[in-house]
């Protein structure tokens, strides 16, 4: 084994070094091969008369209509392969033919061969793109997320659609099952029935095996959360449920705050806001320790709601700090709440006149802050884009965010006068700001490549993701786009005007021709005639 182990390493490396010099023969193989190519075209050029029989084939036996035909098949098939390479790009974000060059072409050519991990995500360059997958982004829960029963099914019923993805809801099943089952080890009967219920993929499935764990323990918590979630089919009834939880729910902290926050969520649907505020706060302060769960954007819509902008500044003054993790509320609601002070009075007219004032400088930076952060969001606002219901996770500075944020703030920035007008007239300035969206950012870390894959695992297929950067359109389709319209072009003139186009033709070969014969005049002048000729006899 020793032995086998020591002589492995110099096979590898014969193997390598025939490798790179194979690679390296195949470039001066080819070089050859050209030069070879034209040394025989030059010898056969005279006694087989090429120049004359290419000019009485093409140029004065075909008619006018074999051209038409030529070039309008021609423009066919090059628009045909626009629409699939255009298609393949709006799916995969690639060219086909780049992909197939690089996975293919490459290798023979002497390149390096790609992995099976860089799949449709392979550069120009045959180099994988470091572009992440989904599980390298930080998916999170959206601290405002529907309920299914009472809102989510509501939808379904009506409009035949599905607003949740099956990636969204493997998400909420993995959520829950660490909510709520606690210690492994110590598991109820019913908690190992909870556990399977939070698992299953069909809706009534879940539903009986939540009665299922009632019927064992009627004083089933977690099962009073999932009927209140999904069998509920009004909010009223969903917070009585919830109700019924929390007596249940006894000392476990992830029990007792989700079901504390879900309560404080059917009081504010349910326009009792000041109730929901309370409940809220004494959750913040009876778990300082449960950031992470982001009650305070829970706060800060309620607070909007109410108006209360002087209590929504004093929470942005602790979660607005530069040492925690930003979310689009915490930057749009700091941005409208700057741009709600000069917004009423704002005039993009005026302000070309006279400049900014510091309030309206202000105001104008926190837009592009928060734009920066996330670009999607204005779209939503502005309503340039259709609003759909947000999903149960969210990736932050992605599309799902933007939806999750826009669906509940919409109204907050109607309500204040200007705000919109302001935004629509400064937002898109952001993006002149920040050198190079893909490599830098101005005042966060670059934008992440991964927001596009994992926003279309979060949204539904009947939304269009929004993507940021707009990707560039690959050379291939900017090429069949050109030949197709060109083809196109000659074929209509052709028909239009033959005797013309034949005369260009004539004067377009005579020009294609003319560098080679200018070679071959040079090459007898500078070989000796009975050479050519002895070539010439063989």
């Amino acid at each position: 084994a020793a032995e086998a182990h020591t002589a492995n390493p110099p096979s590898l490396g014969f193997l390598e070094k025939l490798k790179s010099w194979l690679s390296w023969s195949w470039t001066y193989v080819c070089f050859v091969w050209f030069g070879m190519v034209l040394i025989m075209v030059y010898v056969v050029w005279s006694p087989l008369k090429l120049q004359e029989t290419l000019t009485s084939v093409f140029l004065n036996t075909l008619t006018p209509k074999f051209y038409v035909a030529l070039t309008g098949t021609s423009s066919l098939i090059s628009g045909l392969i626009l629409i699939f390479e255009w298609w393949y790009f709006r799916k995969y974000g690639t060219s086909f033919i780049e992909q197939v060059s690089v996975s293919h072409l490459r290798p023979l050519l002497g390149g390096v061969e790609s992995s099976s991990s860089t799949g449709l995500f392979s550069s120009v360059n045959g180099e994988a793109d470091s572009r992440p997958s989904v599980s390298d982004c930080k998916v999170w829960r959206n601290p405002l997320n529907l309920f299914r029963g009472a809102e989510y099914n509501r939808y379904t019923w009506v409009t035949g659609k599905e607003p949740l993805t099956y990636y969204d809801m493997n998400l909420s099943a993995q959520d829950h099952q660490t909510f709520f089952t606690g210690d492994t080890q110590q598991l109820r009967p019913e908690d190992a029935v909870m556990q399977k219920a939070w698992r299953e993929r069909n809706p009534q499935a879940r539903i009986r095996a939540a009665y299922q764990a009632i019927e064992m323990n009627h004083e089933c918590a977690a099962a009073y959360v999932l009927l209140a979630e999904e069998e509920a089919t009004t909010i009223t009834e969903a917070e009585r449920l919830f109700r019924k939880a929390l007596s249940f729910a006894g000392k476990d902290i992830n029990l007792l705050v989700y079901i504390k926050r879900r309560l404080a969520m059917c009081a504010r649907k349910l326009g009792r806001i000041k109730e929901a505020v309370k409940m809220m706060r004494d959750l913040m302060k009876e778990f300082p320790l449960l950031g992470m769960l982001n009650i305070h954007e829970n706060l800060l819509e309620a607070l909007l709601e109410l108006q209360a902008y002087a209590d929504v500044q004093a929470v942005l003054a602790k979660y607005d700090d530069i040492s925690l993790p930003k979310s689009a509320t915490i930057c749009y609601t700091s941005a409208l709440l700057k741009a709600r002070a000069v917004s009423d009075k704002f005039s993009p007219e005026a302000a070309s006149r006279r400049g900014l004032s510091t309030a309206e400088m202000n105001a104008v930076e926190a837009i592009h802050r928060a734009v920066e952060f996330n670009p999607h969001v204005p779209k939503y606002l502005l309503e340039m884009k259709s609003l759909i219901l947000p999903p149960e996770h969210i990736l932050k500075r992605g599309d799902s965010e933007a939806v999750a944020y826009a669906f509940f703030h919409l109204q907050h920035w109607k309500r204040a006068e200007g705000a919109l007008n302001l935004l629509h007239c400064t937002w898109e300035g952001t993006f002149r700001i920040i050198p190079y969206p893909l490599e830098k950012g101005h005042l966060f870390y670059p934008y992440p490549g991964c927001t596009e894959t994992a926003d279309r695992e979060l949204l539904p297929s009947f939304h269009e993701v929004s993507v940021y950067p707009k990707k560039e359109l690959p050379f291939f389709i900017l090429f069949t786009a050109g030949l197709c319209s060109f083809t196109a072009m000659l074929a209509m003139l052709t028909h239009q005007f033959p005797e013309l186009m034949g005369v260009f033709a004539k004067a377009f070969f005579s020009t294609l021709f003319a560098p080679l014969g200018f070679f071959a005049d040079k090459m007898e002048n500078f070989m000796p005639s009975s050479f050519w000729h002895q070539l010439t006899r063989i």
